[in-house]
């Protein structure tokens, strides 16, 4: 087996890979290059979740499912203008000050253009209604979608050609997407869901010597538009129980901090997660010296709280990467992901608890 891509690297390079809502294709190469050595069989079912198998020692238990998104908060052209600007709306609940102005990759069929989502100059007055409506002293209006455009300095038959037209994704350049590390955090957009399939594989890694039952590992497509892909594998797969790996806010609101340890859900706005379940998670993380932190997120749901839902999981559980600043530019603690492994690992190892 090849030397194994050391974590943080692992994370910078799936940080600076598209994978908006529908074309995670790239991404899941990078996650099945790393899991591939470590699983007993690896596929793509029809949705375009990536599956990988892992034996358990057990092979009567109930098999298990943990899921990890692919997936990105990205952009999606409404309509191409004839002067060649593209007007944009949002995949997933995303605002244009949490990605900030700046150049974006336009992901045409042909050709992936950079173009730069822009607001118009400060220096306008009303003649510039758009412009001048989101100025905090003018129009005092929070910038959204109708506010700002992507100029592209290509002319409308220019993009055609390159397979540009309403529905093309476009992303935050992969220039703006690298891994920046300060102190004993690091931070960059995207961690969600990158950091959680880090720790997916990180996960992996440490099941060597096999979970108890077997445990199918979900690099899981389309969840920002609503747990898509999840809800699709936790239907056709076998097993009750759905595990999600996502980032958590770490606010006040929640008494959940950056530094502390994996945060154990217990509800969101979806479901009540399983309390066996989320109980066994805490006690292992304890005993891992893990210092776990516990949870009832709002405005929030997840692969399993979606898949759950609808019906298509039994159980549901949670285990969140505590994270500053979610779905903007986000932090998290430089041993974030190692602490979720180790706590995922360990509890894949045991019997699962009963209902």
């Amino acid at each position: 087996m090849p030397d194994a891509t050391p974590l943080p690297d692992l994370l910078d390079e799936l940080l600076r890979t598209y994978g908006p809502c529908g074309e995670e294709g790239a991404v899941r190469d990078v996650v099945r290059r790393e899991l591939e050595p470590l699983a007993d069989e690896v596929t793509v079912d029809p949705a375009g979740n990536l599956v990988a198998l892992l034996h358990g020692t057990d092979r009567s238990a109930p098999p298990v499912r943990v899921a990890a998104h692919l997936d990105e908060l990205s952009m999606m052209v409404k309509r191409v203008e004839p002067d060649g600007t593209l007007r944009v709306t949002s995949l997933g609940v995303m605002y244009p000050g949490n990605f900030g102005l700046g150049p974006v990759a336009v992901l045409g069929r042909r050709e992936t253009l950079t173009g730069v989502l822009m607001l118009g100059s400060e220096h306008t007055t009303t003649d510039s209604m758009r412009i001048w409506e989101t100025k905090p002293d003018q129009g005092d209006k929070a910038m959204d979608w109708s506010h700002v455009y992507v100029f592209t300095g290509r002319s409308a038959q220019d993009l055609a050609e390159a397979g540009v037209h309403p529905g093309t994704r476009v992303c935050v350049h992969a220039d703006r997407r690298g891994l920046t590390r300060f102190g004993d955090f690091v931070g960059s957009s995207f961690l969600d869901d990158r950091a959680a399939l880090t720790a997916l594989v990180g996960t992996a890694r440490l099941l060597r010597g096999r979970p108890h039952a077997d445990t199918y590992l979900l690099a899981t497509t389309s969840e920002e538009m609503g747990g898509i892909g999840a809800t699709y594998a936790s239907r056709t797969l076998p097993g009750e129980l759905t595990v999600a790996l996502d980032v958590g806010p770490a606010e006040p609101e929640y008494q959940v901090t950056v530094d502390g340890g994996p945060v154990v859900a217990y509800a969101d706005d979806a479901v009540v997660y399983d309390r066996p379940v989320a109980d066994a998670l805490v006690d292992v993380g304890r005993e891992l010296g893990l210092a776990p932190q516990t949870a009832v997120w709002q405005s929030f749901d997840s692969d399993a709280s979606q898949a759950k839902a609808v019906g298509q999981a039994a159980r549901a559980a949670l285990v969140s990467l505590p994270t500053l600043s979610t779905h903007g530019y986000e932090v998290l603690h430089a041993g974030t992901v190692d602490r979720t492994a180790r706590l995922l690992a360990a509890f894949l190892a045991r019997p699962l608890p009963p209902v």
